[in-house]
């Protein structure tokens, strides 16, 4: 599930950025041996403002200070990559689940019917926009794709910060989705259904997986009407009178929030809600950590779509 690509190459990127309202955060993965290692890691925050995700507005209201932050992050973590792949907030882009009942064989013909189907409900207009579509549940003939489309313009904005640190960035994601590649790119994915509520100061986004299939994805702005509770309420309500949910295999919810604890109360009304334990974001059960990154629950949190990032690049690299 990704947003844009515009590299072909046989190696994955040097680097993962996550450019957030609240902060620009930098990850490098290596390898110990076989297995994936974080082996830099910084954050540097932003002025209140810098960064407005929006649809449909400017995002990156202040560049200067997102790009200094970009070099300040840089040189925190010891490292400069020439190459990134980028992550940039849920609200800069919607994600849809578009179903057909017969898929076209062609390419250009299922691409062209996506764009048709997006027009009726794109805030923009289609041709303005960077347009990405994953496969998704099949069912006979035919099947849903997960499409997520943002204005090119919106992408350029967070792209262009990466140019002026000297940086190319490739290939860019939405944090969440970042967050499910985590999952899915781990030595033992998640099976059966499984719900990520993923926190952010300024949104909630909810996924739910049916293995390697999204079948419902929502994010909501803070300040709407809804609460939060609210919201996984009907989510759930959803799963189970719509998409025939027998119950969760694994609930994780992770993030940050505004209000102090707010991560925390979270987690414990989903609890009670769906009736399952509810893991924390953890990225090191797909990735270990080098020795001098400390493994606080908000470090991890911040690391979790940096890492799901660089775990789906490095899986999906080209062999040389």
């Amino acid at each position: 599930m990704s947003l844009f690509a515009s590299w072909l190459a046989a190696s994955p990127p040097d680097a993962a950025i996550e450019i957030a309202p609240e902060a620009v955060s930098l990850a490098v993965l290596g390898s110990r041996g076989s297995d994936p290692v974080v082996q830099a890691h910084a954050v540097a925050h932003l002025p209140p403002g810098a960064v407005v995700p929006s649809l449909s507005s400017v995002n990156i209201a202040d560049r200067a200070a997102v790009a200094q932050a970009l070099r300040t992050a840089c040189e925190r973590a010891g490292q400069r990559p020439r190459r990134a792949a980028l992550v940039i907030p849920d609200l800069a882009a919607r994600v849809s689940l578009v179903r057909f009942d017969q898929i076209p064989a062609r390419r250009e013909d299922l691409e062209q019917l996506i764009r048709w189907q997006m027009k009726k409900s794109s805030p923009f207009p289609v041709e303005d926009a960077c347009l990405t579509h994953s496969p998704g549940a099949v069912s006979g003939t035919g099947g849903e794709f997960v499409v997520v489309a943002a204005r090119r313009e919106t992408v350029r904005e967070y792209e262009s910060v990466c140019d002026d640190a000297g940086i190319y960035a490739g290939l860019v994601d939405l944090s969440t989705m970042s967050v499910v590649n985590l999952y899915l790119a781990s030595g033992e994915p998640p099976t059966g259904d499984w719900l990520v509520v993923h926190m952010r100061p300024d949104y909630t986004s909810i996924a739910i997986m049916r293995g390697d299939d999204l079948i419902f994805f929502r994010s909501r702005a803070e300040g709407e009407e809804e609460t939060l509770s609210d919201v996984i309420h009907q989510t759930t309500m959803y799963y189970q009178d719509r998409l025939g949910g027998q119950g969760f295999q694994r609930v994780l919810a992770g993030g940050s929030s505004r209000v102090p604890g707010g991560v925390e109360l979270a987690r414990q009304d989903l609890a009670a809600r769906v009736g399952t334990p509810v893991e924390s974001l953890d990225p090191t059960r797909a990735a270990a950590l080098a020795d001098r990154i400390t493994a606080t629950p908000e470090q991890l949190a911040v690391l979790a779509p940096l890492a799901g990032m660089l775990l789906r690049t490095r899986r999906e690299a080209v062999p040389a």
